[in-house]
């Protein structure tokens, strides 16, 4: 497992556009279907088999439930599958529907859209505000999975990123105090 950290892109950037590949649906999915009525827009890039993204990834999908028409949300999955075929796009319609992600799953097999958004980890997070601005980037919380002397045995809460969608939906700016994701680095096509 190696652990890299997100880029901490600069806030106020603007979400780039995107059209992929929902895994489970087989629909192509832009940015503006999933930020529909100016709610904001929650970017998470995510994969199948990555310690960081398994120790997370129920709390992902209670958020998706919790904030569900309050902020549109979708995960992304940009690694080689080539290198990694266990985030290929049959593994990670498994994970959804495991899961019950209430968020379109997206496939980025150019990882075109993960060099557009900087993301460096997974997992690695992006909250855009109604004007698909960045206000967020950064950890979903303080938890992380014990690994030989790395890690800690703090719940994961979903605490920092919780925070930063409660801002947006009472059209308040998150606190710009931040810190970086931490995770595995996406897998990139050599």
């Amino acid at each position: 497992m190696s652990r890299t950290q997100s880029t901490m892109v600069e806030l106020g950037s603007v979400a780039p556009a995107f059209e992929l590949v929902d895994v489970v649906t087989g629909k192509a999915v832009g940015r503006d279907d999933v930020a529909e009525d100016g709610q904001g827009l929650l970017v998470m890039f995510i994969c199948v088999h990555c310690p960081y993204v398994k120790h997370v990834e129920e709390e992902l999908a209670r958020i998706g439930r919790d904030y569900e028409g309050k902020i549109g949300i979708t995960a992304i999955s940009s690694n080689d599958i080539v290198e990694y075929p266990q985030d290929a796009p049959e593994e990670m319609k498994k994970q959804a529907e495991r899961l019950d992600f209430r968020f379109p799953y997206l496939f980025d097999e150019t990882q075109e859209i993960a060099r557009a958004y900087e993301a460096a980890c997974t997992p690695d997070l992006f909250l855009f505000d109604s004007e698909m601005k960045l206000v967020y980037r950064g950890q979903l919380d303080d938890s992380r999975p014990r690994r030989g002397d790395y890690g800690n045995d703090i719940p994961v809460t979903g605490k920092d990123l919780r925070a930063a969608m409660d801002a947006v939906i009472a059209g308040k700016r998150p606190d710009p105090n931040q810190r970086f994701a931490v995770g595995c680095n996406i897998k990139w096509k050599e």
